[in-house]
């Protein structure tokens, strides 16, 4: 049945407002940071995939770098070993990095590599730990208390930050026309495996490879401003200001950090998003409004 004359329009109008965005794209890399609701609601995870796969066809490379705290906190649960949390880390012996490795690298990292295939994508799945793709160093938390002589070390286990990312390996994956889907373990100098932060392996990763765009999926609409407004486009200076105000605070910090410090090492725009509107990244890449706010450095 052929579309009616409104509807064709409508359809024409969509796909011809794209062009100047792929074409400008094209050859670039994008980080994407997936997680939160879209992670689990089961129309929103068809959405991203569908979006991952129209950017590679596109001539965008996608990096996908994911989550998984919901899922670890569940599996732990259910083997009855406690979760305790430092600064909103979680504090990760050996016991727990066995369940860390076993959610991150396998369950949740190879669901979202088959989502994206069955999607049509051709997407592999990794860890920090292939290849030496993410070295860590172990991450120290420090409490500086007044009622303390001096900072107290507060060791909270197998939990790292990225020392270097193998860019090769991952220019090896997009040459060939494949999708990485990295999990954020990283390893030590020792061989030991680090639970990182997923937003900071993604920024990480989005310097590291000079990207384009750096893309962080939330559960919220964006930065807002003290009277609750989005803030749709704003430099780091700005973003800068609203943190020594106090208008950016609390468990958005460290999001804001990450994209600040992406966008100060050579990456051209970082996004916050709201992960709960279906098709979020391209409404992100291809429109000029978005569904989130974009940081700039200038």
């Amino acid at each position: 049945m052929a579309l009616d004359r409104e509807t064709a329009m409508q359809v024409a109008s969509v796909l011809s407002r794209g062009l100047p965005y792929i074409q400008r794209f094209t050859g670039k890399t994008v980080v994407i940071k997936y997680g939160g609701n879209a992670m689990e609601n089961e129309d929103l995870k068809s959405s991203f995939a569908r979006d991952v796969v129209l950017m590679k066809l596109v001539g965008i490379n996608p990096i996908v770098v994911h989550g998984g705290g919901p899922q670890i906190g569940e599996l732990l649960e259910r083997l009855n070993i406690q979760s305790r949390f430092v600064n909103g880390m979680r504090v990760t012996d050996a016991e727990t990095m066995d369940v860390v490795e076993m959610v991150l690298g396998g369950q949740v990292n190879k669901e979202i590599v088959s989502l994206i295939n069955s999607h049509g994508g051709m997407a592999v799945g990794l860890t920090g730990k292939d290849a030496n793709l993410i070295r860590a160093r172990k991450l120290e938390v420090v409490n500086r208390s007044p009622e303390l002589e001096r900072p107290e070390i507060i060791d909270i286990g197998h939990v790292g930050e990225v020392a270097s990312v193998n860019v090769d390996v991952i220019d090896m994956l997009t040459r060939s026309n494949l999708i990485p889907v990295i999990a954020p373990i990283g390893v030590g100098p020792d061989g030991a495996s680090y639970n990182i932060n997923a937003d900071l392996v993604a920024g990480k990763v989005a310097e590291a490879m000079k990207a384009e765009k750096l893309i962080l999926l939330t559960n919220v609409a964006g930065l807002k401003s003290k009277e609750d407004k989005v803030l749709t486009g704003l430099t780091a200076k700005q973003v800068n200001d609203l943190i020594e105000d106090g208008t950016i605070h609390g468990g958005m910090l460290p999001k804001i950090r990450c994209a600040l410090s992406a966008v100060e090492n050579g990456v051209r725009t970082a996004h916050i998003i709201d992960g709960r509107v279906a098709h979020a990244c391209l409404l992100e890449i291809f429109t000029d409004e978005g569904v989130g706010t974009l940081i700039s450095r200038n």
